[in-house]
């Protein structure tokens, strides 16, 4: 690791199959906590390359537990972290409302390291157990349209460095890695990112495989659709600037979009928006990440119909009556 860390030190750059070794001996113990924080810190001083980032996915789904529901053809939502905001849990919440509109969702998470509550910290909170058993997946998924899958249960490496990403408490490659290894390898992907570079990297990177996605970037620096400002979304096909006001949709305030200062707070902010008794501007911010994970999905309906959709779902109650559901099924 000392050689690794010269090099990476003189701003080289490692091949695809350098970095997918190193990882592999990070999840076998090979190298000690500050060594591997020395690492993560490269990489806060400088861009990921898309090889680097390939030979560390190419690892950690080497390694993870498969999970097959491919017949399910589920979607992903989720941002990288890192974007320094800490915002209740929006992708979460957003996939709850597509399972509620009929549509299949795994959702691959994790405790929050760079901010109060990660998806699976406001998932636990209401009393769900994680689980790696396929039966359970698979009846989750098709009882409720949703499965969770807690990632250090499938990824070995992320749970190998899970105590060092929290001492630290500042985004790293594995925020950006998290959103390339559910294990499921689902069919479809709403990603958010921080930054444009990394909206890019990403955008590169997806072109090399099956899955198809849209990644979402806020131009304030949000890792999902804010609403606070213009956004950016990329696909294979294009690339699009949007204004909150283009899709019918007041301007939020960032104060309106933080999560509070515990799990507990940022779990109550969560069961407002599924109760429907969230600040509009909480609620809009749900109903329109949840309306672009439609699109990717059916990308035949406008945007305008894939927002009336969402809406619907958290509105009617059958947003809630899924993750309650969820986790009746569960717990």
């Amino acid at each position: 690791m000392k050689e690794i860390l010269y090099k990476l030190f003189e701003s080289k750059y490692l091949g695809r199959d350098e970095a997918r070794t190193i990882l592999q001996n990070i999840a076998q113990g090979k190298y000690s906590d500050a060594q591997v924080a020395s690492l993560i810190t490269v990489y806060l001083m400088r861009n990921i390359s898309v090889d680097e980032l390939c030979g560390f996915r190419d690892a950690l789904l080497e390694m993870r537990v498969p999970v097959d529901l491919s017949e399910f053809k589920p979607i992903d939502i989720v941002g990288t972290g890192g974007d320094g905001k800490n915002t209740f849990n929006i992708s979460t919440a957003s996939c709850f409302v597509v399972a509620g509109a009929g549509y299949k969702v795994v959702k691959h998470g994790n405790y929050g390291a760079t901010s109060v509550s990660g998806a699976s910290n406001v998932i636990e909170q209401h009393g769900v157990k994680f689980t790696k058993d396929i039966d359970t997946l698979r009846r989750s998924i098709d009882k409720t349209n949703i499965a969770y899958l807690h990632a250090p249960f499938f990824n070995p490496a992320l749970k190998a460095v899970a105590p060092v990403r929290k001492a630290l408490a500042v985004r790293s490659f594995f925020n950006m890695l998290g959103p390339l290894v559910n294990p499921v390898l689902p069919t479809y992907q709403l990603l958010g990112v921080y930054n444009l570079p990394l909206l890019r990297l990403y955008n590169y990177t997806y072109q090399q495989g099956q899955t198809k996605y849209a990644i979402v970037h806020s131009l304030d620096g949000y890792d999902e659709i804010s609403l606070t400002t213009q956004f950016k979304v990329a696909t294979t096909e294009s690339e699009t600037i949007y204004t909150p006001e283009q899709l019918g949709f007041a301007r939020c305030e960032e104060k309106d979009l933080e999560g509070g200062e515990t799990p507990e707070e940022a779990a109550k902010i969560f069961d407002n928006v599924l109760n429907n008794r969230a600040l509009e501007s909480q609620k809009n911010v749900v109903i329109v990440n949840s309306a672009f994970a439609i699109h990717v999905i059916e990308p035949q309906k406008n945007i305008e119909q894939c927002i009336a959709i969402a809406r619907e779902s958290l509105e009617s109650g059958r947003a809630l009556e899924t993750f309650k559901h969820f986790v009746e099924l569960n717990s």
